[in-house]
This record gives C-alpha cells, sequence and structure tokens, in this order.
C-alpha cells in the first residue's frame, strides 16, 4: 500500500492511505466483505484485529489528517473512548478530566470506570489549576475542545506541555473541531479520538469510532480494542472511508453557515444565550482563532424566557430535532434531554444544561434558508 503524502487536507480526505491496486480493480477501495481467513498465512487478518484493507486504509487516511503515525478505527466513539481508559490505566490509577465533558463520558467515568477502582479529578479548564491535580497515581489528562454542548475552549498547547512534564498521556475528543480544523498532534497531544460518527461519517448513517497516535501508543491500546469486540465490517469501513473524501468541503460549507448563523442568533431578540467561539466576545474566541482553521460547524443557544422550547421545536420545518450531530442536514436537540441526560439534575443545573438550552449540528444547505427557519420559529412565539 502507497501512502500518498500531501500537506493539504483535501487532498489527504480522498488519497491518503489509499493502495495501489490492479487497473481492473477501479478507483475505489475493494470491499473485504469476508470474516474468515487462511489461518496459515504469514500475516493473519481478521475484522477483530483491525486489520483488515479495509480497515487499513481508512486507519491511514484519518491518521493522515490528524498527522499521527497510525489510527484504529472502532464500532463507535464510546467504543474507542472505552479503549483508551481501559487500556492506559488500572484499578487505582488516577486521571484528570475537564468539567463539561460529553454525557456519556460521565456516564461511561461514573457507571463502569469509578466502579472499577479508576479515580478521577475534575479540572475547571483554567491552566493554572491543572498542575495542582496531578498525583503520583494520575496516567493522563483527558479533554474536549471545543466541548459538548457550550463550546468551551480549552488552551491545548498548555495542556499538552503540563502533561509532558509529568509523564502524563494527554488526551483529546476532537469530534466537535474534525482535523480539518484542528490537529491536537501538532499542538502536543498524544492521542486523539472521534466518534467517527460524527463528521468523519456526516451522512447520520454509521456508527463508529477512531483512535489516532504515535504507533507505540496505538500498539499499547490494540489489545484491549480487539477484548473490547469494537471492530468495524468492511461495507462500513468502505462506507467511512467514501465520506471522508468530501470531510473537508462539509466542514468548511457548515463552519462558513455556522459563523453567520451565530452572529445572527447573538443579534435577535428572542436569545439569551449564544455559545460559538468564533462571536468575539466568547470567553475562548483568542485560543481558538490561535488552535483552530475556524471555529466550526456546532453552537448552542439559549431561548428567552419569551419562547417555549417545545412549541419552538414543533414550529421548526427544515432543521430536524434529532439526536446526535455532523450530518449534512441541519438538526438541533436540548442535551438536558439526549447528551446529557445521564448527568444528575444538580450536574445539569450546574453546568447551565436546562430545557431552554438547544444544541444546533449546522448542516450544508443555502444559509438564508436555515435562517428564515430559525427566524420564523422564533418569532412565531
Amino acid at each position: 500500500m502507497t501512502q500518498r503524502k500531501s500537506a493539504a487536507p483535501e487532498t489527504q480526505c480522498i488519497h491518503a492511505g489509499a493502495g495501489d491496486f490492479p487497473a481492473s480493480m477501479g478507483l475505489n477501495t475493494p470491499i473485504v466483505t469476508s470474516s474468515a481467513f487462511d489461518y496459515r498465512a504469514d500475516f493473519v487478518r481478521y475484522p477483530r484485529y483491525h486489520n483488515t484493507l479495509n480497515h487499513d486504509v481508512v486507519a491511514a487516511r484519518i491518521a493522515a489528517l490528524e498527522g499521527g503515525e497510525t489510527a484504529l478505527i472502532t464500532a463507535s466513539g464510546m467504543g474507542a473512548l472505552s479503549a483508551v481508559f481501559l487500556g492506559l490505566m488500572k484499578p487505582g490509577e488516577h486521571a484528570i478530566l475537564l468539567d463539561g465533558l460529553y454525557g456519556g463520558t460521565m456516564d461511561l467515568v461514573n457507571g463502569l470506570l469509578e466502579p472499577l477502582g479508576m479515580r478521577f479529578s475534575i479540572w475547571n479548564g483554567d491552566p493554572d489549576h491543572l498542575e495542582a491535580l496531578v498525583t503520583d497515581h494520575t496516567r493522563l489528562i483527558h479533554v474536549e475542545s471545543p466541548t459538548n454542548p457550550l463550546l468551551a475552549i480549552v488552551d491545548l498547547a498548555t495542556v499538552a506541555r503540563i502533561a509532558r512534564a509529568h509523564g502524563l498521556i494527554s488526551v483529546i475528543d476532537n469530534t466537535f473541531a474534525s482535523p480539518i480544523l484542528q490537529r491536537p498532534i501538532a499542538l502536543g497531544f498524544g492521542l486523539v479520538m472521534h466518534s467517527a460518527t460524527k463528521y468523519l461519517g456526516g451522512h447520520s448513517d454509521l456508527l463508529s469510532g477512531a483512535l489516532v497516535g504515535s504507533q507505540a501508543l496505538i500498539d499499547q491500546l490494540r489489545p484491549t480494542v480487539i477484548r473490547l469486540g469494537a471492530s468495524l465490517n468492511g461495507q462500513d469501513l468502505a462506507l467511512l472511508e467514501r465520506s471522508i473524501k468530501t470531510l473537508s468541503l462539509r466542514v468548511r460549507q457548515a463552519s462558513a453557515n455556522a459563523g453567520e448563523l451565530a452572529r445572527r442568533l447573538d443579534q435577535h431578540p428572542m436569545i439569551a444565550e449564544v455559545y460559538y467561539p468564533g462571536l468575539p466576545d466568547h470567553p475562548g474566541h483568542e485560543i481558538a482563532r490561535s488552535q483552530m482553521d475556524d471555529f466550526g460547524a456546532m453552537l448552542s443557544f439559549r431561548l428567552g424566557p419569551g419562547v417555549d422550547p417545545e412549541p419552538f421545536l414543533d414550529r421548526l420545518q427544515l432543521i430536524q430535532p434529532a439526536i446526535s450531530l455532523a450530518g449534512v442536514e441541519s438538526t438541533i436537540c436540548q442535551p438536558a434531554f439526549t447528551s446529557h441526560a445521564k448527568l444528575s439534575p444538580a450536574g445539569r443545573v450546574r453546568l447551565g444544561i436546562d430545557e431552554r438550552l438547544m444544541r444546533f449540528s449546522v448542516g450544508v444547505e443555502a444559509l438564508d434558508d436555515l435562517w428564515d427557519d430559525l427566524n420564523q420559529a422564533l418569532t412565531a412565539s
């Protein structure tokens, strides 16, 4: 397999990791549907081992986009994240978690990892407070940036520097930004994970995840990923490869839409707050400018007191209320009832996640069509 290298992500999306196949097989990677291979071969392939043709091509492409040495593709983002903690930590060891992480991450921590004996501290995002949380048993630091759903920004270079100084593994969920807009490995991070269900898949029809890092770190995680059975079949891997070819086009168009919609919503009298790092008054705006190529296609906003959430959602005609995010179509949801439903009521109140908070995944539709839909649903109140 020949690795085609390019500094341009638009080219990497299409060509990185692609194989040199006979001309009779065409331009696309052949789909290997077999789940059984000759065990007498020098190198035994098996889908659960994450070493089949389709896996290798997709893994190489995502690794190239993130600037990592290699990658593993898993059956879901939570499959990838579970492998990180279970593969890198033992009972009694400690990790530092950014406050306000995705609700599924905290459910994994509270429901599985803490009962297994792992220990966690919550970091408020202030770099001056991070080192005080490091103990002799700390193994890793896990963050998101931008965060889900409040779009908080973390100074990634500083986190990576502190992690290296203490011999810790720095891990980031880069789902919201995608490698098109942010490449944490270049900023010093050791490991990047994705819910590839989101922007990498991008069409609301796949479940998948990804882990990217050095060869040594991925080799350390591989046995845990295999034992968890978090593998993807050849057909879904082929769909993921096809989707990644348009990743740059989709992310850049959706991000342009989101930036303008955030500015308009920020001025709308029926909106109480807008959370989007592209707005100049966002507390993380300057850091986001320094570490992202654009501000992303995700934004959240809080409805003003004159707008009832359920009628507002019912009045939307183009934007669909739906769980998940990052498809080509625009979707909206209430994190209190979706991504963060498993948090305690007190935890949601502390974070400011209530029924009036809307997480808006901006798609690639025409900008004015999206704005007209939002505006009519808001002004009808």
